[in-house]
């Protein structure tokens, strides 16, 4: 069995009444919006990309959506205003960049809800889920426990979530038992972002005017490694049968790629000799 919620038409199939449930779907204009925006008050001094950083919230002059900068120099989406009021309480840390510098920081995907904040559910099914670490989904499997959870007002702690974002998660086991699941301990263990994330810092591969630098780096799966054109001409870094590739990257751009697989990538710049512009990184 599963705790499931009614859609607004429809009564409570749990035993509470339609009014008491309904609660948790008042809707507000923020929690319709797509993306995160602040107000048009909120304001500070646009500061240089060099000055970030890791854990910085950042915006850029014209487009207002919120973006956490990570550990591994890739910028995450707040998808909209409820996750990100589940970490933070207000925009006073926000952090201006021009529009430039922030198409300059790749995006590495959306930020999650806090574990342990809010029990979320999806529009197009009534599941009511936990969220627990690592973006991990668990279904809970009655009322019961929900109240054991939550509390009396267990309802009023859930949010909807747009069907597009979520595959932004993944689905764990179902949780049986509330001793299965901590609420408390999930929000000390998610202290921030990266942490939920398992964020950690890139390994610098610089592109040079005699070729990649080092030409082979080691690194564990997981692993991002940034690629960086020092040199004063034009440089890609194209995987040596184009699974993954930079595009062009002109002198100071840089280009971040995750290795998630065990084995050794090789690749070239397709803008010079393949003999003296290639590298390779070994995953184990």
């Amino acid at each position: 069995m599963k705790l499931l919620l009614p859609s607004v038409a429809s009564g409570f199939n749990l035993g509470r009444t339609r009014a008491k449930a309904r609660g948790y779907l008042l809707p507000t204009l923020l929690t319709l919006l797509t993306l995160l925006t602040l107000p048009p008050t909120v304001h500070a001094l646009t500061i240089a990309e060099s000055e970030l950083i890791t854990g910085d919230l950042i915006r850029g002059e014209t487009d207002s959506a919120v973006y956490y900068y990570g550990d591994d120099g890739l910028r995450y989406l707040f998808p909209n205003d409820k996750t990100f009021f589940t970490w933070y309480e207000n925009f006073e840390e926000v952090k201006w960049i021009s529009d430039e510098s922030l198409a300059d920081i790749q995006i590495g995907g959306n930020v999650t809800y806090k574990p342990g904040v809010k029990m979320i559910k999806i529009n197009s099914d009534p599941t009511v889920y936990a969220v627990a670490g690592a973006s991990e989904l668990r279904a809970i499997d009655s009322e019961k426990i929900a109240i054991e959870l939550y509390g009396s007002t267990w309802n009023q702690h859930i949010d909807d979530v747009p069907d597009e974002f979520f595959e932004d998660y993944v689905l764990g086991s179902r949780i049986d038992l509330s001793s299965q699941y901590n609420p408390d301990a999930e929000q000390a263990d998610a202290f921030s972002i990266a942490a939920d994330k398992g964020l950690h810092s890139y390994t610098l591969m610089e592109i040079t005017s005699s070729g990649f630098s080092p030409s082979t780096v080691t690194i564990k799966d997981g692993t991002a490694v940034r690629f960086l054109n020092t040199d004063n001409e034009n440089h890609s870094a194209t995987e040596w049968d184009r699974v993954w590739e930079s595009g062009t990257m002109e002198p100071g751009d840089h280009f971040t790629h995750y290795f998630n697989e065990i084995g050794t990538w090789h690749f070239y710049s397709s803008y010079g000799d393949r003999n003296v512009f290639e590298g390779a990184v070994v995953v184990e």
